[in-house]
Protein backbone atom coordinates (compact mmCIF):
# COMPACT_ATOMS: atom_id res chain seq x y z
CA UNK A 1 0.00 0.00 0.00
CA UNK A 2 0.85 3.53 -0.36
CA UNK A 3 2.23 6.44 0.21
CA UNK A 4 2.77 8.98 -2.08
CA UNK A 5 -0.65 10.36 -2.24
CA UNK A 6 -1.32 12.84 -5.05
CA UNK A 7 -3.20 15.59 -3.71
CA UNK A 8 -4.84 19.21 -5.01
CA UNK A 9 -2.68 21.54 -2.47
CA UNK A 10 -4.30 23.96 -0.30
CA UNK A 11 -2.89 25.89 1.99
CA UNK A 12 1.51 25.66 2.89
CA UNK A 13 2.03 22.34 4.72
CA UNK A 14 2.78 22.85 8.67
CA UNK A 15 4.25 19.59 8.74
CA UNK A 16 7.46 20.15 6.66
CA UNK A 17 9.32 16.57 7.56
CA UNK A 18 6.44 14.67 5.98
CA UNK A 19 5.21 16.92 3.14
CA UNK A 20 7.24 17.95 0.27
CA UNK A 21 6.55 19.93 -3.01
CA UNK A 22 5.86 18.03 -6.04
CA UNK A 23 5.87 19.24 -9.62
CA UNK A 24 2.55 18.87 -11.48
CA UNK A 25 2.63 17.13 -14.57
CA UNK A 26 -0.19 17.29 -17.12
CA UNK A 27 -2.46 14.85 -15.33
CA UNK A 28 -2.54 16.11 -12.09
CA UNK A 29 -2.50 20.07 -12.12
CA UNK A 30 -1.67 21.56 -8.60
CA UNK A 31 -0.82 18.66 -6.81
CA UNK A 32 1.66 17.79 -4.54
CA UNK A 33 2.76 14.02 -2.97
CA UNK A 34 2.70 13.58 0.55
CA UNK A 35 5.33 11.98 2.19
CA UNK A 36 4.38 9.90 5.07
CA UNK A 37 5.75 6.48 7.17
CA UNK A 38 3.03 3.72 6.56
CA UNK A 39 1.60 1.54 9.54
CA UNK A 40 1.79 -2.18 8.92
CA UNK A 41 -1.46 -3.97 7.90
CA UNK A 42 -2.48 -5.76 10.49
CA UNK A 43 -3.06 -3.73 13.89
CA UNK A 44 -3.96 -5.78 16.69
CA UNK A 45 -7.49 -5.65 18.02
CA UNK A 46 -6.50 -3.68 21.28
CA UNK A 47 -4.76 -0.87 19.19
CA UNK A 48 -8.50 1.05 19.80
CA UNK A 49 -7.80 1.46 23.58
CA UNK A 50 -3.86 1.47 23.31
CA UNK A 51 -2.43 4.96 23.13
CA UNK A 52 -2.19 6.02 19.73
CA UNK A 53 1.50 7.38 20.57
CA UNK A 54 2.76 4.58 21.92
CA UNK A 55 0.73 2.34 18.61
CA UNK A 56 2.97 4.66 16.10
CA UNK A 57 6.47 4.43 18.51
CA UNK A 58 5.89 0.72 18.18
CA UNK A 59 4.62 0.13 14.61
CA UNK A 60 6.07 2.33 12.26
CA UNK A 61 7.92 0.97 9.36
CA UNK A 62 11.03 2.92 8.19
CA UNK A 63 10.68 2.67 4.45
CA UNK A 64 7.93 3.91 2.84
CA UNK A 65 5.21 2.11 0.23
CA UNK A 66 4.07 3.84 -2.67
CA UNK A 67 -0.13 4.58 -3.39
CA UNK A 68 -1.38 7.30 -5.71
CA UNK A 69 -4.72 8.72 -4.58
CA UNK A 70 -6.93 9.12 -7.90
CA UNK A 71 -7.04 12.88 -9.24
CA UNK A 72 -10.57 14.59 -7.71
CA UNK A 73 -11.26 18.33 -7.30
CA UNK A 74 -11.82 17.95 -3.15
CA UNK A 75 -12.58 22.00 -2.74
CA UNK A 76 -15.46 21.39 -5.37
CA UNK A 77 -16.27 18.41 -3.55
CA UNK A 78 -16.78 20.40 -0.08
CA UNK A 79 -18.34 23.30 -1.26
CA UNK A 80 -20.98 21.01 -2.68
CA UNK A 81 -21.24 18.54 0.33
CA UNK A 82 -21.40 22.24 2.63
CA UNK A 83 -24.41 23.72 0.39
CA UNK A 84 -26.53 20.34 1.08
CA UNK A 85 -25.75 20.18 5.12
CA UNK A 86 -26.25 23.68 5.31
CA UNK A 87 -29.73 23.75 3.32
CA UNK A 88 -30.88 20.60 5.76
CA UNK A 89 -29.63 22.18 8.99
CA UNK A 90 -31.54 25.61 7.82
CA UNK A 91 -34.45 23.12 7.32
CA UNK A 92 -33.87 20.82 10.56
CA UNK A 93 -34.18 24.71 12.50
CA UNK A 94 -36.70 26.58 11.11
CA UNK A 95 -37.13 29.93 13.17
CA UNK A 96 -40.78 29.41 15.19
CA UNK A 97 -41.58 30.10 18.71
CA UNK A 98 -40.40 30.85 21.18
CA UNK A 99 -38.22 32.70 18.77
CA UNK A 100 -35.22 33.65 20.84
CA UNK A 101 -33.99 30.33 21.94
CA UNK A 102 -34.85 29.59 17.85
CA UNK A 103 -32.68 32.61 16.89
CA UNK A 104 -29.60 31.27 19.77
CA UNK A 105 -29.84 27.85 18.24
CA UNK A 106 -29.68 29.20 14.58
CA UNK A 107 -26.86 31.77 15.22
CA UNK A 108 -24.29 28.92 16.40
CA UNK A 109 -25.79 26.24 14.08
CA UNK A 110 -25.55 28.33 10.76
CA UNK A 111 -22.56 30.04 11.49
CA UNK A 112 -20.28 28.93 9.36
CA UNK A 113 -17.79 26.72 10.08
CA UNK A 114 -15.81 23.49 7.73
CA UNK A 115 -18.40 21.22 8.20
CA UNK A 116 -15.81 18.39 8.17
CA UNK A 117 -18.11 16.12 10.38
CA UNK A 118 -20.78 15.60 8.41
CA UNK A 119 -18.67 15.44 5.26
CA UNK A 120 -16.59 12.71 6.94
CA UNK A 121 -20.31 11.05 7.72
CA UNK A 122 -21.66 11.43 4.13
CA UNK A 123 -18.25 10.29 2.87
CA UNK A 124 -18.07 7.74 4.61
CA UNK A 125 -21.27 6.23 3.53
CA UNK A 126 -21.17 6.88 0.24
CA UNK A 127 -17.91 4.61 0.30
CA UNK A 128 -19.62 1.59 1.62
CA UNK A 129 -21.97 1.90 -1.44
CA UNK A 130 -24.34 3.93 -0.01
CA UNK A 131 -26.55 7.38 -1.28
CA UNK A 132 -25.72 10.55 0.88
CA UNK A 133 -29.83 10.89 1.58
CA UNK A 134 -29.59 8.07 3.23
CA UNK A 135 -26.97 9.48 5.95
CA UNK A 136 -27.86 13.26 5.63
CA UNK A 137 -30.28 13.34 8.92
CA UNK A 138 -27.42 11.38 11.17
CA UNK A 139 -24.76 14.18 9.68
CA UNK A 140 -26.83 16.74 10.68
CA UNK A 141 -27.56 15.45 14.15
CA UNK A 142 -23.79 15.15 14.17
CA UNK A 143 -23.28 18.78 13.28
CA UNK A 144 -25.93 19.88 15.99
CA UNK A 145 -23.79 18.27 18.92
CA UNK A 146 -20.66 19.34 17.65
CA UNK A 147 -21.99 23.42 17.80
CA UNK A 148 -23.99 22.13 21.11
CA UNK A 149 -20.26 21.38 22.56
CA UNK A 150 -18.88 24.66 21.44
CA UNK A 151 -21.74 26.66 22.70
CA UNK A 152 -21.56 25.34 26.27
CA UNK A 153 -17.51 25.28 25.82
CA UNK A 154 -17.55 28.44 25.53
CA UNK A 155 -18.98 29.65 28.68
CA UNK A 156 -17.87 31.14 31.50
CA UNK A 157 -17.73 28.57 33.78
CA UNK A 158 -15.91 26.31 30.97
CA UNK A 159 -13.44 28.60 28.39
CA UNK A 160 -15.12 31.80 28.93
CA UNK A 161 -14.42 32.67 25.45
CA UNK A 162 -15.87 35.31 23.72
CA UNK A 163 -15.13 34.27 19.90
CA UNK A 164 -15.97 31.55 17.81
CA UNK A 165 -16.00 31.27 14.10
CA UNK A 166 -15.14 35.17 13.95
CA UNK A 167 -18.09 36.03 15.78
CA UNK A 168 -18.95 36.95 19.34
CA UNK A 169 -19.78 33.38 21.37
CA UNK A 170 -23.42 32.45 21.95
CA UNK A 171 -23.41 33.59 25.38
CA UNK A 172 -22.20 36.85 24.36
CA UNK A 173 -24.67 37.66 21.38
CA UNK A 174 -27.50 36.33 23.93
CA UNK A 175 -27.25 35.27 27.51
CA UNK A 176 -25.18 32.85 29.49
CA UNK A 177 -29.44 31.12 30.20
CA UNK A 178 -30.24 31.19 26.76
CA UNK A 179 -26.94 29.75 25.78
CA UNK A 180 -27.27 27.06 27.90
CA UNK A 181 -30.54 26.05 26.89
CA UNK A 182 -29.57 26.61 23.21
CA UNK A 183 -26.92 23.78 23.43
CA UNK A 184 -29.32 21.69 25.54
CA UNK A 185 -32.40 22.17 22.61
CA UNK A 186 -29.80 21.29 19.78
CA UNK A 187 -28.58 18.27 21.60
CA UNK A 188 -32.10 17.05 21.77
CA UNK A 189 -33.03 17.46 18.78
CA UNK A 190 -30.04 15.69 16.81
CA UNK A 191 -31.65 12.50 18.63
CA UNK A 192 -34.76 13.42 17.65
CA UNK A 193 -33.80 14.52 13.92
CA UNK A 194 -31.73 11.47 12.99
CA UNK A 195 -34.77 8.96 14.64
CA UNK A 196 -37.81 10.82 12.88
CA UNK A 197 -35.68 12.15 9.50
CA UNK A 198 -34.01 9.03 8.36
CA UNK A 199 -35.47 7.76 5.47
CA UNK A 200 -34.48 4.28 3.11
CA UNK A 201 -32.50 2.71 5.84
CA UNK A 202 -33.21 -0.73 8.49
CA UNK A 203 -34.31 0.31 11.47
CA UNK A 204 -31.54 -1.97 13.56
CA UNK A 205 -29.04 0.44 11.96
CA UNK A 206 -30.79 3.80 12.88
CA UNK A 207 -31.14 2.25 16.49
CA UNK A 208 -27.06 1.55 15.88
CA UNK A 209 -26.01 4.98 14.55
CA UNK A 210 -28.18 6.57 17.51
CA UNK A 211 -26.07 4.24 20.22
CA UNK A 212 -22.72 5.26 18.47
CA UNK A 213 -24.04 9.29 19.16
CA UNK A 214 -24.78 8.14 22.45
CA UNK A 215 -21.33 6.55 23.58
CA UNK A 216 -19.75 9.68 21.49
CA UNK A 217 -21.29 12.49 23.43
CA UNK A 218 -21.99 10.87 26.65
CA UNK A 219 -19.28 10.33 29.74
CA UNK A 220 -17.86 7.75 28.29
CA UNK A 221 -16.98 10.15 25.54
CA UNK A 222 -17.08 14.08 24.93
CA UNK A 223 -18.15 14.95 28.45
CA UNK A 224 -15.06 12.18 29.54
CA UNK A 225 -12.97 14.39 27.56
CA UNK A 226 -14.03 17.55 28.92
CA UNK A 227 -14.27 16.77 32.88
CA UNK A 228 -10.67 15.13 32.67
CA UNK A 229 -9.38 18.63 30.85
CA UNK A 230 -11.07 21.08 33.21
CA UNK A 231 -9.65 18.85 36.43
CA UNK A 232 -6.23 18.85 34.63
CA UNK A 233 -5.82 22.40 34.19
CA UNK A 234 -2.29 23.79 36.08
CA UNK A 235 -1.78 19.96 36.90
CA UNK A 236 1.32 17.96 35.75
CA UNK A 237 -0.19 15.77 32.60
CA UNK A 238 1.63 12.93 30.59
CA UNK A 239 1.04 12.27 27.18
CA UNK A 240 -0.97 9.47 28.01
CA UNK A 241 -3.63 11.33 29.76
CA UNK A 242 -3.42 14.46 27.31
CA UNK A 243 -4.17 11.85 24.43
CA UNK A 244 -7.19 10.47 27.06
CA UNK A 245 -8.56 14.40 27.11
CA UNK A 246 -8.38 14.75 23.42
CA UNK A 247 -9.83 10.69 22.26
CA UNK A 248 -12.29 11.75 24.29
CA UNK A 249 -13.28 15.52 23.92
CA UNK A 250 -12.11 15.70 20.35
CA UNK A 251 -11.85 12.03 18.41
CA UNK A 252 -15.07 10.36 19.57
CA UNK A 253 -17.49 12.68 18.07
CA UNK A 254 -15.40 12.62 14.77
CA UNK A 255 -15.09 8.99 15.02
CA UNK A 256 -19.04 8.52 15.32
CA UNK A 257 -19.49 10.72 12.46
CA UNK A 258 -17.43 8.29 10.05
CA UNK A 259 -18.62 5.23 11.79
CA UNK A 260 -22.73 6.50 11.87
CA UNK A 261 -22.14 7.07 7.86
CA UNK A 262 -20.65 3.62 7.46
CA UNK A 263 -23.52 2.20 9.49
CA UNK A 264 -26.13 4.01 7.59
CA UNK A 265 -24.88 3.10 3.90
CA UNK A 266 -25.21 -0.45 5.27
CA UNK A 267 -21.33 -1.14 5.80
CA UNK A 268 -20.12 -4.42 7.27
CA UNK A 269 -18.38 -5.04 10.30
CA UNK A 270 -14.97 -5.03 9.34
CA UNK A 271 -15.49 -2.00 7.09
CA UNK A 272 -17.03 0.21 9.95
CA UNK A 273 -13.93 -1.16 11.67
CA UNK A 274 -11.35 -0.04 9.70
CA UNK A 275 -13.19 3.20 8.90
CA UNK A 276 -13.25 3.78 12.93
CA UNK A 277 -9.25 3.45 13.60
CA UNK A 278 -9.54 6.12 10.37
CA UNK A 279 -11.71 8.22 11.85
CA UNK A 280 -9.91 8.06 15.81
CA UNK A 281 -6.28 9.05 14.03
CA UNK A 282 -7.84 12.20 11.95
CA UNK A 283 -9.61 12.92 15.46
CA UNK A 284 -6.69 12.84 17.03
CA UNK A 285 -5.06 14.84 14.24
CA UNK A 286 -7.40 17.66 14.14
CA UNK A 287 -6.68 18.23 17.69
CA UNK A 288 -3.33 18.23 17.18
CA UNK A 289 -3.25 20.85 14.69
CA UNK A 290 -5.24 22.44 17.13
CA UNK A 291 -3.05 22.51 19.77
CA UNK A 292 -0.35 24.03 16.60
CA UNK A 293 -2.16 26.40 15.23
CA UNK A 294 -2.76 27.83 18.87
CA UNK A 295 0.30 28.92 19.38
CA UNK A 296 1.01 30.18 15.44
CA UNK A 297 -1.73 31.52 14.20
CA UNK A 298 -3.60 34.87 15.94
CA UNK A 299 -7.04 35.37 16.82
CA UNK A 300 -7.84 37.42 13.59
CA UNK A 301 -6.42 33.85 11.64
CA UNK A 302 -8.53 31.50 13.56
CA UNK A 303 -11.98 32.92 14.05
CA UNK A 304 -11.43 32.12 17.82
CA UNK A 305 -9.36 33.13 20.20
CA UNK A 306 -5.38 32.31 19.72
CA UNK A 307 -2.93 31.57 22.81
CA UNK A 308 -6.19 30.50 25.42
CA UNK A 309 -4.64 27.13 26.24
CA UNK A 310 -1.63 28.48 27.00
CA UNK A 311 -2.96 31.34 28.72
CA UNK A 312 -4.51 29.02 31.31
CA UNK A 313 -1.91 26.25 31.63
CA UNK A 314 -3.70 23.69 30.05
CA UNK A 315 -1.21 20.86 28.33
CA UNK A 316 -1.22 20.79 24.83
CA UNK A 317 1.05 18.80 22.38
CA UNK A 318 3.50 21.61 21.87
CA UNK A 319 3.87 22.24 25.39
CA UNK A 320 4.50 18.81 26.04
CA UNK A 321 6.17 17.40 22.77
CA UNK A 322 7.44 20.45 21.51
CA UNK A 323 6.00 22.68 18.19
CA UNK A 324 8.91 19.82 16.07
CA UNK A 325 7.81 17.06 17.22
CA UNK A 326 4.07 17.81 17.41
CA UNK A 327 4.07 18.47 13.33
CA UNK A 328 5.76 14.73 13.24
CA UNK A 329 2.99 13.57 15.19
CA UNK A 330 0.42 14.80 13.04
CA UNK A 331 2.27 13.87 10.27
CA UNK A 332 2.42 9.81 11.74
CA UNK A 333 -1.31 10.12 12.51
CA UNK A 334 -2.25 11.65 8.62
CA UNK A 335 -0.15 7.86 7.41
CA UNK A 336 -1.87 5.88 9.52
CA UNK A 337 -5.22 7.24 8.86
CA UNK A 338 -4.05 6.47 5.46
CA UNK A 339 -2.79 3.22 5.82
CA UNK A 340 -6.62 2.17 6.76
CA UNK A 341 -8.40 3.05 3.75
CA UNK A 342 -6.09 1.02 1.29
CA UNK A 343 -8.81 -2.09 2.02
CA UNK A 344 -11.24 0.55 -0.13
CA UNK A 345 -11.80 0.91 -3.63
CA UNK A 346 -9.33 3.85 -4.41
CA UNK A 347 -11.64 6.04 -6.06
CA UNK A 348 -14.66 6.00 -3.71
CA UNK A 349 -11.93 6.88 -0.97
CA UNK A 350 -10.65 9.79 -2.34
CA UNK A 351 -12.75 11.95 -0.07
CA UNK A 352 -11.56 10.03 2.91
CA UNK A 353 -7.78 10.57 1.68
CA UNK A 354 -8.48 14.00 1.09
CA UNK A 355 -9.98 14.83 4.38
CA UNK A 356 -7.31 13.87 6.17
CA UNK A 357 -4.62 15.78 4.07
CA UNK A 358 -7.41 19.08 4.82
CA UNK A 359 -7.29 18.67 8.66
CA UNK A 360 -3.39 17.79 8.73
CA UNK A 361 -3.00 21.80 6.38
CA UNK A 362 -5.87 23.25 7.98
CA UNK A 363 -5.11 27.23 8.87
CA UNK A 364 -7.89 27.85 10.98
Amino acid sequence: MAFLAIIPSNEISSLPKYFCKFKPSNTHRKSKIICMKIQPTHVAQTSITQPLTQQIQEHTIPKPLKFVVPNFNFHEYMSTKAKKINAALDDAVPLQNPIKIHESMRYSLLAGGKRVRPVLCLAACELVGGDEAMALPVACSIEMIHTMSLIHDDLPCMDNDDLRRGKPTNHKAFDEETAVLAGDALLSLAFEHVAAKTRDVVPHRVVQAIVELGSAVGSEGLVAGQVVDICSEGKSVGLDELEYIHVHKTSKLLEAAVVCGAIMGGGGGVEVERLRKYARCIGLLFQVVDDILDVTKTSEELGKTAGKDLASDKATYPRLMGLEKAKEFAGELVAKAVEELRHFDDLKAAPLYHLADYIAHRQN
